[in-house]
């Protein structure tokens, strides 16, 4: 058995700040000098430096002095083979994916290409301080083949699939529903549950799938019930359209998976940036999750995100966040943390009265606001809750992996520093307080230059040169 033990500042959290509004420090929790015990990549003991020191004597210890330490990010919906098309200019959604995306994906049938990109995917998610990821791969299954094996031998957490789609695309990119339940059943048996892959049934878009290709994902989820449902809801006005042109049968995004049997705990809808509030509710009472991607909303004018509804407390709808890369322009979890900061503000003040008197719900729109609590918790413990994942990863919990992060909070651009000497007068935090104030600072001024170390299982795998 290998041991590792970790000293350092640590932040982590222990439930959901929307849950203390008002208080969410109750949510987190913070050593100044912490210890963090691993064996063979798991959690075994984790506290105060002197308490657990004593309890451990003779291990080996690792300082990381100056940083502040938070469990590895969870990225709930990024795109495998958009990696190369990162900031291609100029087009919504359905342009494009014909202009930029589906030509790319295509290449990803050759291993060889989808071997390089699979190893840059997963270097700039580690850049960036990304542990573990919900993705999207292609419609060809090498890409998948190709991204759990690499994931594999990095010890990387990994939820994907085989993307399905079967209408609206090229003809040389779509498959038939009768392939994508062959493949999908021989990738799910190959990697599902080996090592920390998970499989997600991933039918791309309803506007893609015809109901030939959702029945073949029903039938998978039903002879798989433990696998993930991985895919997109209302994302953009014309999206939403055709989406009730190609299932008129159906009243909403939503019900075309309800329809099928695919909407419960493991699924997960990226966007839902035209959600209504009906299908909020429908969410929540059936478990499944929302990925808000802010990047890619903005970038694509596909619009703004509803938070301060999807945190509604009454009908409270688990979460994650994701880049949506390429559509979302970075990498980044802490950039994504920064546009959603500035979606949820916009809806602040839709919401607070000084627009439209009418729409006025104090309530929601303080909800929107995302506070340094809010923001980390979404990208750390609040998405594993998102992803059904937070039994094995999230926070600093013993019997967890060790998956973390060493941020520098001076590490952003050149006034970040001076900023951060106001808090702390140039050293590390002594408080919670000021360590939150420190990690908003990372969020709003910094990037991924304030990731200074990436960690898995208790390994380090990236180290800023």
């Amino acid at each position: 058995m290998t041991t590792v033990a970790i000293r350092g500042t640590f932040f982590d959290f222990v439930d959901d700040p929307w849950k203390h509004v008002g208080d969410e420090q109750a949510a987190a929790r913070f050593h100044q000098d912490g210890l963090m015990v691993a064996t063979d990549g798991v959690i075994k003991a984790f506290g105060p430096y002197d308490k657990i020191s004593a309890a451990h004597p003779g291990v080996e210890i690792t300082h990381i002095k100056d940083r502040i330490i938070v469990p590895g990010f969870i990225d709930g919906h990024i795109h495998l083979p958009q990696t190369r098309v990162l900031g291609a200019y100029g087009e919504q959604l359905l342009p494009w994916l014909q202009k930029w995306v589906y030509p790319e994906e295509l290449k990803y049938r050759d291993r060889n290409y989808a071997r390089e990109g699979v190893k840059r995917f997963l270097d700039a998610l580690l850049a960036s301080g990304t542990t573990t990821c919900q993705a999207f791969t292609s419609s060809s299954p090498v890409s998948t083949e190709e991204l759990f094996e690499e994931a594999s031998r990095r010890n990387m957490r990994v939820i994907a699939g085989l993307t399905g789609i079967d209408r609206n695309a090229p003809a040389d990119f779509i498959d038939t529903p009768d392939n994508f339940y062959r493949d999908s059943k021989r990738l799910i048996a190959q990697y599902h549950n080996k090592g920390r892959n998970l499989y997600a049934i991933t039918p791309r878009f309803a506007f893609g799938a015809s109901p030939e290709l959702l029945r073949a994902c029903q039938r998978l989820k039903h002879e798989h019930p433990d696998c993930w449902v991985n895919t997109h809801i209302s994302e953009n006005p014309a999206e939403c359209s055709g989406v009730l042109v190609e299932h008129p049968d159906c009243q909403d995004y939503l019900g075309v998976y309800e329809k099928f049997d695919l909407v419960g705990p493991k699924f997960s809808g990226g966007h839902g940036v035209y959600l209504s509030n009906n299908e909020f509710r429908r969410m929540s009472k059936k478990g499944a999750a929302v990925v808000f991607c802010p990047c890619s909303n903005l970038f694509l004018g596909s619009g703004l995100f509803r938070l301060g509804r999807a945190t509604d407390p009454e009908h409270r709808v688990k979460m994650s966040f994701g880049t949506d890369v390429g559509g979302g322009n970075r990498f980044s979890m802490i950039s994504v943390l920064d546009d959603a900061y500035k979606v949820g503000m916009c809806n602040n003040t839709l919401l607070d009265g000084s627009i439209d008197p009418t729409r006025k719900d104090l309530a929601e729109a303080e909800r929107n606001k995302l506070s340094p609590y809010r923001g980390f918790w979404s990208i750390t413990l609040g998405g594993a809750e998102g992803l059904y994942i937070d039994d094995k990863l999230g926070n600093f919990e013993p019997g967890k992996e060790a998956d973390f992060v060493a941020l520098d909070p001076n590490g952003g651009q050149a006034a970040q520093a001076w900023h951060q000497s106001l808090i702390a007068d140039g050293g590390s935090p002594r408080t919670m307080d000021e360590a939150a104030s420190m990690l908003f600072a990372v969020m709003m001024v910094g990037d991924d230059r304030c990731v200074d170390e990436t960690w898995v299982m208790g390994k380090r795998l990236y180290k800023k040169s």
